[in-house]
């Protein structure tokens, strides 16, 4: 599909569908071991960046793949995006650390708005999803020690009827859970990135 670009700017200033949309995508424990996270600190602030470009008949946006560690987070697929650093707005943040993951120059970013604030509950992250675009389809620069791969999302196979799917999955490599997905490049977008695309996914559904 083609997006509207200025009509989703003005979307993005109204009230947003926020916990609503992240709901349907939350995944819940299956059995008896369930995780347990108890933070002393509050959150850290973040952002992530949904990073928009046309090619051909459909519009992409970049995810990435993180390399395989023994944490929360190994192996698992994120959007771009990162913890702030001191005196930076969480814009700042998002635009760089898409060019610390996969070399996109800030200057080259068009910033249209951004998403409801996302409490990433096991990193104890509070993250601002910004959405920003881009006039050219980009050449990716991944950073080897954050990135493994960047995958190719694309926002028609985002809107597809049957976008939405469920499986159970081994969180963390220790806890069994229900797990609504995307399937993205034969990968596995869960939990808070899913959450995070569930709500673009319903703004778009609204303005198409």
């Amino acid at each position: 599909m083609a997006i509207d670009y200025e009509a989703l700017r003005k979307r993005l200033t109204l009230p947003l569908p926020g916990e609503l949309a992240h709901n349907l995508m939350r995944a819940e424990p299956v059995g008896v071991i369930k995780p347990k996270f108890e933070h002393k600190l509050p959150p850290r602030p973040g952002s992530v960046m949904i990073l928009l470009y046309a090619d051909g008949d459909d519009v992409f946006f970049p995810l990435t793949k993180r390399p395989e560690y023994l944490g929360t987070h190994g192996g698992q697929i994120s959007l771009p995006g990162g913890k702030a650093e001191a005196g930076e707005t969480l814009i700042e943040t998002a635009l760089r650390e898409t060019e610390e993951e996969i070399g996109v120059k800030p200057q080259t970013v068009e910033v249209l708005g951004t998403l409801s604030d996302f409490f990433v509950i096991p990193s104890n992250f509070l993250v601002k999803p910004v959405v920003g675009l881009l006039h050219a389809a980009p050449q990716f620069t991944p950073n080897p020690k954050e990135v493994a791969k960047v995958l190719k999302g694309s926002v028609n196979q985002l809107l597809e009827g049957e976008a939405i799917r469920t499986k159970e999955i081994l969180a963390a490599r220790l806890f069994p859970m229900r797990a609504p997905h995307f399937e993205i490049e034969q990968e596995v977008v869960w939990g808070a990135t899913a959450m995070i695309l569930n709500e673009f996914r319903t703004i778009l559904k609204e303005l198409n």
